[in-house]
């Protein structure tokens, strides 16, 4: 997906974001296989105390995530997963597009969010930005670009 003025820098207004993507399973040293399964980490840092927040991270086209509970899916390949234990999720949605999170309440410092994926689809895959925003107070958010992943065969 590209926007019609592309974000090439982060950029926070309340939420300063790092995502990190880290091999759990990878058939081939620093390249990305169809198969391969990554850990994604999204820090975010919390410029003041705030209520309903969301982080919005986006997967690429044809990637799954793990520990939805279908079968087939190995629980060994979640074990790792790290999340703060404040604040706590109050409902995680994994859509085909990304994971969302939402806090009903998060206090300023840092938290970490982590999902895992299985990389499904070969190819060169553009993402929109992470975002987390503050759902009632859409002013404070915090958006980091995404580079392309490319998945190989």
């Amino acid at each position: 997906m590209r926007a019609a003025i592309p974000l090439t820098a982060p950029l926070s207004s309340g939420f300063a974001i790092t995502r990190t993507l880290t091999a759990v399973e990878q058939r081939q040293a620093g390249v990305w296989s169809r198969g391969d399964i990554a850990r994604v980490r999204v820090e975010v840092e919390a410029q003041s105390d705030m209520t309903w927040v969301v982080i919005d991270d986006p997967i690429p086209a044809g990637a799954s995530h793990l520990g939805s509970g279908l079968g087939g899916q190995s629980w060994i390949a979640l074990t790792g997963e790290q999340r703060s234990p404040c604040p706590c999720v109050a409902f995680e949605e994994h859509a085909f597009d990304g994971a969302r999170a939402y806090y009903p309440y998060v206090r300023k410092g840092r938290w970490v969010y982590e999902h895992t994926v299985r990389f499904n689809q070969s190819g060169l895959f553009e993402m929109p930005p992470t975002r987390v925003e503050a759902l009632y107070a859409p002013e404070v958010f915090g958006e980091l670009p995404n580079q392309p992943i490319e998945v190989k065969p």
